[in-house]
């Protein structure tokens, strides 16, 4: 059979100076006609080496055989049965690194297969569907998850669709953990995560919201309670550069500017909740967060965003479509360049003071270290700067339960194999195990647990 050497099809987008003024969603997916001409693509490979990239194993073929047999519910059941939250994933993973890296297409025939925009093609067309999911026969045993993140939310479905009755305990008003508070409106509309939220209640799980464990319900309350306990807290406490002049007004964590914006709508010109929109942003980072911070100030009226970070463009751990995106929108990077001062007036900002660098002896990691230029310096004006560099599990929890061990990071110490932390029948996955790092991986470390829960409590 001849081999289909069709180029791989692109989804289509907003004009970049259309999309850079609204918060409307950027990628506007496939049609059918284009998904079905997309899922030909795929060669069907008997040894499917797509699956080794993904972290909660997808069978990718089956699913996306089902786009070309016409078949969309059977393309849904076989990805849902995989995957809880396959319209989000389908937005906000890394495939190009995952599942599309090994596609075997991805050299020589005209791309990889776009498994990500059929993931979310296949994701929406099921989120459509108005049948509701059959709970499943109760198997007696109750389970706590702390947080609503993408850890907890797919370890509560895989547990819901076995019998469990669980119980997710979020702090804010609002489930979804850092699918709400942190990823943009124009990347991850919020009545779509809600959709997806939806349907993993459908099977059973309740979710109490406004409750902080650590301090509304404690840690060992939840043990004596229920059978197991997954945390998936995540890792929601920022970062600073540790540099004076951070403690001037218009100086934002990225954590608390994207929260303000995405989960307290502070876009919305009649929501309650205030944050300051700067007419010259500095934005310090280059990964996801920081492209979603700089393309947000965007949105929100500057008129000029600058994305400052130490390391050259090949170094910038951002998605490659996210720092293509952010600079077709407009964002200036000022690449090879560090903030020592963020200088200010009358406690406000109005400059950051920046050394240029140059790259050196790769360090541990491999990457060429950034080396400072002596004497050479550069100030860019502005009135709001936006910090993302990084963030770390938030201390409450471990400080609440001196039996859960952590690293000196404070990240939760697991069982590599089975999630469970130093505590009996208590596991953890994301980024409170992690540190920050994608929603896929926390989903596969919910996965994993649920699956060690089941096998431990059903034996």
């Amino acid at each position: 059979m001849a081999i289909n050497n069709t180029p791989r099809n692109k989804m289509t987008e907003q004009a970049p100076d259309v999309r850079n003024k609204n918060f409307k969603e950027v990628c506007l997916g496939f049609d059918a006609e284009t998904a079905k001409a997309e899922a030909d693509r795929c060669l069907n490979c008997k040894n499917a080496p797509c699956r080794k990239g993904c972290p909660v194993g997808v069978n990718i073929p089956a699913f996306i055989n089902g786009i070309k047999e016409g078949d969309l519910d059977k393309a849904a059941a076989l990805l849902k049965g995989d995957n809880n939250l396959p319209s989000i994933c389908g937005r906000v993973c890394p495939q190009e690194k995952q599942c599309e890296s090994f596609c075997i297409r991805q050299a020589k025939l005209g791309g990889s297969v776009a498994i990500g925009g059929l993931e979310r093609f296949v994701g929406d067309y099921a989120l459509k569907q108005t049948a509701k999911a059959q709970k499943p026969e109760p198997n007696g045993k109750r389970v706590a998850v702390v947080g609503s993140g993408p850890a907890g939310l797919s370890c509560a479905g895989e547990l819901a669709r076995a019998g469990f009755d669980v119980t997710v305990y979020e702090a804010f008003h609002k489930a979804g953990g850092v699918l709400v508070y942190g990823i943009p409106e124009f990347r991850l509309p919020k009545d779509l995560v809600q959709a997806e939220i939806d349907k993993v209640k459908e099977l059973g799980v309740k979710i109490e919201l406004n409750t902080v464990v650590g301090k509304t319900i404690m840690l060992c309350e939840l043990t004596e309670e229920f059978d197991a306990v997954f945390i998936g807290t995540g890792a929601g406490l920022p970062a600073f550069l540790k540099i004076k002049g951070e403690n001037l007004n218009g100086v934002y964590s990225a954590n608390e500017y994207l929260t303000r914006v995405n989960l307290m709508k502070a876009y919305d010109k009649n929501s309650i909740t205030p944050v300051q929109v700067g007419k010259k942003v500095v934005v310090v980072g280059a990964g996801n967060v920081a492209m979603d911070a700089s393309r947000t100030a965007l949105r929100m009226g500057a008129e000029e965003v600058y994305l400052v970070y130490r390391r050259d463009r090949s170094e910038m751990p951002a998605r490659a479509e996210e720092i293509h995106h952010a600079e077709e929108e407009g964002v200036i990077f000022k690449l090879l360049t560090n903030p020592v001062e963020i200088e200010g007036e009358d406690s406000k900002v109005v400059s950051v003071k920046c050394q240029n660098m140059q790259l050196g002896e790769p360090d541990a990691s491999g990457r060429r270290r950034p080396v400072p230029i002596e004497g050479s310096y550069i100030d860019i004006p502005c009135d709001q700067v936006i910090i993302a560099v990084g963030t770390s599990p938030n201390p409450l929890l471990r400080k609440s339960c001196d039996q859960l061990e952590t690293t000196p990071k404070g990240t939760i110490i697991v069982n590599s194999e089975t999630g469970e932390t130093s505590i009996e029948n208590v596991y953890a996955g994301g980024d409170a195990v992690t540190g920050a790092a994608t929603v896929i991986l926390a989903m596969g470390a919910g996965k994993l647990a649920a699956k060690s829960i089941k096998e431990r409590l059903l034996k």
